[in-house]
């Protein structure tokens, strides 16, 4: 009886061999991170607001160590490639009612593996008033949204690879 217990527990124990996408994503980037966010000249804020996402996304997510770029053993490189706002609804009167973002990050990973190159995309739908233009704040949040999917897409990546 001890036995099958003991057979019990170290079969549960062993289980199906799952890790948490952490484990993966640190196999990938190592402990300390650092990132760098290439800025828009058009549109400065947005760069601000991608850093700002992805350094919540590595703490949030994984853990890792934000740190400077002289203690860093990884560094993660973003840049917005592309940024798009394309209609997606009409009114009976032909106004734009719906919107889409659609935001394109290039990620350059260098870590003691090697230097990869990600790209990923979010998505965003929003409604906006008929006969109206987009405002700077419904500009905003759509970009961030956007920015935040990508991320998600970009850290799914990660632990992809780092599981393989």
């Amino acid at each position: 009886m001890r036995l099958l217990a003991f057979v019990m527990v170290l079969f549960l124990w062993q289980g199906c061999g799952y890790r948490p996408a952490k484990h993966y994503v640190r196999s990938v980037l190592g402990t300390k991170v650092y990132t760098d966010v290439v800025v828009d000249l058009r549109d400065p804020q947005n760069s601000v607001l991608i850093k700002d996402a992805l350094n919540q996304a590595i703490l949030r997510h994984f853990g890792q160590n934000i740190v400077s770029k002289s203690e860093a053993d990884t560094l993660i490189k973003v840049r917005m490639k592309h940024l798009y706002f394309t209609p997606l609804e009409y009114d009976a009167n032909g106004y734009v009612i719906y919107y889409r973002t659609k935001v394109v990050l290039d990620f350059t990973i260098h870590s003691p593996k090697g230097v990869r190159h990600i790209q990923t995309s979010g998505l965003y739908d929003f409604p906006i008033e008929p006969n109206s233009v987009i405002t700077d704040t419904m500009r905003y949040i759509a970009i961030k949204e956007a920015a935040n999917k990508a991320l998600d897409r970009f850290i799914s990546r990660l632990a992809f690879q780092g599981a393989r």
